[in-house]
């Protein structure tokens, strides 16, 4: 969610003007995350989420707009978009695809997640694997394991012969992944601690849809289990864990397929974001507000899944 294009206010005044929003009080770029330009927008009527998307066209935006929606309306608390005069989600600003999202009350986390956020994700992310049964649109994911194979081949060369060692062995153990027998079905596949909003251990919304696609629904809890269930080491904690899985699994059950690949899984998780922020370090984007996140935390996490698998034996 860096600024990549700059808004000027009276291109957001005119384009606010095709909603029934009020008036611009003011605009801000938000440069946490790294895929879309994003600004806070008050209006005199509410506040708001402007995204403007650098990588999506309009024909496959439709789909983003659409799972936010389904979510909201299947009693998820999530972002949802609002529609213009003509009702419609999607529109152009800049020269960019644009929506309008309403901005939810709360707040991200930006520290190690309580135990009580760790219970609300699990179990919010239980409810939306149920629920999703009933979404019917498809997606393929972009991020899965082709895209991991051919980024981590540009990759090699920049790497010190250790990890380009380590990181050639976990391709090779991955290289049954896309033909797994496990359940799938609409995913958030993004869901970190910036992707949640809450306030203390309520949680008041899931934010971001964009990374949303077909996905092993186990890779969408191992995203989150990678991100939410770390200490201040960087490491999975196991109340945080424990706390996370036993709250999912009270509203999902796991396959024998889904505990037998846990493991697995959790890894190409985790090998997923290492080398999206390795290659953002590497081959950076320019941007008026850019953030690029560490790609070692996700190195460290991918050795941790390496030498020390997680139980599924809760206590």
């Amino acid at each position: 969610m860096s600024v990549y294009t700059e808004v000027e206010r009276d291109e957001l005044v005119a384009f606010l003007g095709e909603y029934a929003v009020g008036e611009l009080v003011s605009y801000e770029g938000i440069s946490d995350g790294i895929e879309n330009t994003n600004y806070f927008v008050t209006t005199t009527q509410g506040k708001f989420v402007l995204t403007l998307f650098e990588h999506h066209d309009f024909a496959e935006l439709g789909y983003f707009l659409d799972v936010m929606t389904f979510f909201y309306q299947h009693g998820i608390p999530s972002a949802h978009p609002a529609a213009d005069k003509n009702g419609q989600y999607l529109k152009t600003l800049s020269g960019k695809p644009a929506a309008l999202v309403v901005r939810l009350a709360g707040r991200g986390v930006n520290t190690e997640a309580t135990l009580g956020q760790c219970a609300e994700i699990g179990a919010i992310l239980g409810e939306m694997h149920l629920a999703g049964k009933d979404f019917t649109a498809r997606r393929a994911t972009e991020r899965g394991a082709d895209w991991r194979q051919s980024t981590a081949e540009t990759l090699l060369t920049h790497l010190d012969d250790d990890v380009t060692d380590m990181l050639r062995d976990e391709l090779r153990v991955q290289s049954a992944y896309a033909t797994l027998d496990l359940p799938w079905g609409v995913t958030h596949s993004d869901l970190f601690r910036d992707n949640a909003l809450f306030d203390g251990d309520e949680l008041t919304g899931i934010i971001d849809f964009y990374y949303a696609s077909d996905e092993y629904l186990l890779y969408d809890l191992a995203v989150a289990v990678n991100d939410w269930c770390v200490d201040e080491t960087g490491l999975p904690d196991q109340q945080r864990y424990q706390t996370m899985m036993q709250h999912y699994l009270e509203k999902r059950s796991l396959t024998q397929a889904e505990q037998a690949n846990w493991n697995l899984v959790l890894r190409a998780a985790a090998l997923r974001f290492w080398l999206s922020r390795l290659q953002d370090q590497i081959f950076p984007r320019e941007g008026e507000l850019t953030q690029i996140k560490n790609p070692d935390a996700f190195l460290k996490i991918l050795r941790f899944h390496r030498e020390h698998p997680l139980t599924l034996e809760l206590n």
